[in-house]
């Protein structure tokens, strides 16, 4: 019933739709409101990921710089 569920016309009725219920006016604002928020949720979602991944020092140099460096031992 559903094999090809979304066809090109189907694409076009939807997009005229949209510009009958938004308006010509409105879509530009409406599309770069889109484009921020899709921003916005990419950079979140990138922090969340990054925030989960174990730490390495070579990977954050600011780290490594700032840990307290141990004397080393001297053979006697």
């Amino acid at each position: 019933m559903l094999r090809n569920g979304l066809e090109p016309w189907h694409l076009l009725i939807v997009v005229l739709v949209v510009i009958v219920v938004f308006g010509s006016k409105k879509l530009p604002d409406t599309a770069r409101a889109l484009g921020k928020s899709m921003r916005i949720l990419k950079s979140e979602a990138k922090a969340m990921k990054d925030e989960g991944a174990p730490e390495h020092a070579a990977a954050n140099p600011s780290q490594a710089a700032t840990a307290p460096v141990e004397p080393a031992a001297t053979a006697r």
